[in-house]
């Protein structure tokens, strides 16, 4: 027996299978007779009340005011009596069947038509990809070449003069007659002449007296790496080949590297200043102008460049040689520069007009000079040649004064203390050597390692102690010639060696392709 609780929730369950007492029939919209409580359709009702007044199953008095509404969810009607037999049933699957296969066919199509649309919005998007990066490489290299001629074309006139010099280049004595007329003026020697006997004058009135700002040598043995960084240059062509600091600012180091870039970097706020793309090959010798914001670097491309540090753009091609620059060094004026090249020459420049005023060569030698270097003073410098030689010059006379002989092997790199005695002078023979220009002879060997590479020679800026950079990092104190420094942070050989002010720190450049500091 079902509880009245079950029987109504029954009823609540199945409230569309009543039938419509007239109909029998399932109504649409079911209400209920109170008068003989019997379920009619309301449409059907309302129409017999209206025309008789009355219930149909006891004929008693009803209107539709009295008529009760039953709620229910949507109506589900029972099939059809034709629909429920066994071939009827059949059909309606047959056709249901059919009206899949249909929508599955249309589906099909669909997803063929996507397919083909998505595989060309891919080759376009691949087709699109290759244009844009070969327009980016075509912007690139147009970039590089204009960077390269913008320099170039301002400098027609000033190279008018030294272009004469490479046809006059074969016969003996005609350079020098021709860089006579290119303008090694009286003013000029004049000029040199009275800014070295200031300078003269100034040293001596320093006397030997070391700066008490000098970090003593005990301090600097101390001197460990604090810095280092390797992004200045590319990686894809590593390498950093040289390398001076700003003598007004030693917070500003300037380098050049085998990615033919010379870039600028300020050591305390750790970031790059300026990178100077214009040379077609490696940058080998960079030097940084002790009054102005100008930069020069030399390649074996032949080429001098000045640089515009704030404008970032080369504003001077000095064209002084025909084959690779070896060497680099300013004068004192800060107006004049040296260079050294395998074409056996030295030239001396003026930086202002990019005009070569005199370019000499040892006829007799008949070699290539790999390095070149000015006294403190500027009247006299030194330069080396790959067949071991120094050879002093003076520069006034543009005559060859004095020879050191006593290297084997190519001279890599020269350096002249500031006290105006000294000469320091490697090659590839694993030895630095110490010369005396008053006595003209070689008073210290220091020999090295075998296989040492001496890659740069630097003295600090009171002559106290000379560092040398190549296999490693080494700091020799003056006069005793005793090591007080080795370093060996760089992982290939070390091209460039410098000292901050008084020798506050030490900084390196190296094949590794990172630029190193060393302090307390």
């Amino acid at each position: 027996m079902l509880s009245s609780h079950e029987t109504i929730a029954n009823n609540c369950m199945y409230p569309l299978m009543l039938p419509h007492s007239v109909s029998n029939e399932v109504p649409e919209h079911p209400c209920v007779s109170p008068v003989s409580n019997q379920v009619f359709e309301r449409r059907l009702i309302e129409k017999f009340i209206a025309e008789n007044g009355v219930d149909p199953m006891n004929s008693q008095p009803l209107s539709e005011e009295q008529l009760i509404d039953i709620k229910v969810s949507h109506p589900i009607r029972p099939k059809a009596p034709s629909s429920t037999s066994i071939p009827a049933i059949l059909k309606a699957l047959q056709d249901e069947w059919d009206a899949v296969m249909l929508h599955s066919f249309t589906l099909r199509q669909q997803l063929q038509t996507t397919r083909q649309e998505l595989s060309h919005a891919l080759y376009q998007h691949d087709a699109a990809c290759r244009v844009i990066a070969r327009l980016t490489k075509e912007v690139t290299a147009a970039r590089e070449a204009l960077a390269t001629l913008k320099p170039q074309a301002g400098l027609v006139a000033p190279q008018a003069m030294p272009a004469s010099q490479p046809a006059a280049g074969g016969a003996g004595g005609e350079p020098m007659e021709v860089s006579e007329q290119v303008g090694m003026t009286p003013e000029i020697i004049q000029k040199l002449q009275d800014k070295a006997t200031v300078l003269t004058t100034e040293r001596k009135k320093r006397g030997k007296t070391v700066p008490e700002e000098l970090v003593r040598a005990e301090d600097l043995s101390k001197y460990r790496q604090v810095a280092s960084h390797a992004g200045l240059h590319s990686a894809s062509v590593p390498g950093i080949l040289c390398m001076d600091l700003c003598p007004s600012d030693t917070n500003k180091v300037l380098t050049g590297g085998a990615d033919k870039n010379v870039v600028v970097f300020d050591k305390k706020e750790e970031q790059i200043i300026a990178t100077l793309k214009g040379h077609t090959k490696k940058v080998t010798s960079v030097i940084y102008h002790p009054s102005q914001s100008v930069v020069f670097s030399a390649s074996p491309d032949s080429t001098i460049r000045v640089w515009s540090v704030t404008g970032g753009n080369c504003i001077q091609v000095v064209r002084a040689h025909e084959a690779s620059v070896t060497g680099l060094s300013l004068h004192a004026t800060g107006d004049y520069l040296l260079s050294s090249s395998e074409d056996q020459y030295w030239a001396f420049s003026d930086i202002q007009t990019g005009q070569v005023l005199t370019k000499v060569t040892d006829e007799a030698a008949g070699v290539a000079l790999t390095c070149a270097q000015f006294h403190p003073d500027g009247l006299i410098f030194g330069t080396g040649t790959a067949d071991s030689q120094i050879k002093i010059w003076d520069l006034k006379e543009r005559t060859n004064v004095a020879n050191f002989p006593g290297h084997s092997g190519p001279v890599t790199s020269i350096a002249f203390s500031e006290n105006g005695y000294y000469l320091a002078t490697g090659a590839q023979d694993s030895s630095v050597k110490l010369w005396d220009l008053r006595k003209l002879k070689n008073f210290k060997t220091i020999a090295l390692d075998n296989n040492y590479e001496v890659k740069s020679l630097v003295f600090d800026q009171s002559g106290t102690y000379l560092a040398v950079g190549g296999s490693d990092i080494r700091v020799y104190i003056c006069k005793q010639w005793s090591e007080v420094l080795n370093f060996s942070d760089h992982s290939g050989l070390v091209t460039g060696v410098a000292f901050g002010d008084n020798a506050q720190f030490l900084s390196s450049a190296g094949m590794d392709r990172s630029l190193k500091f060393y302090s307390l």
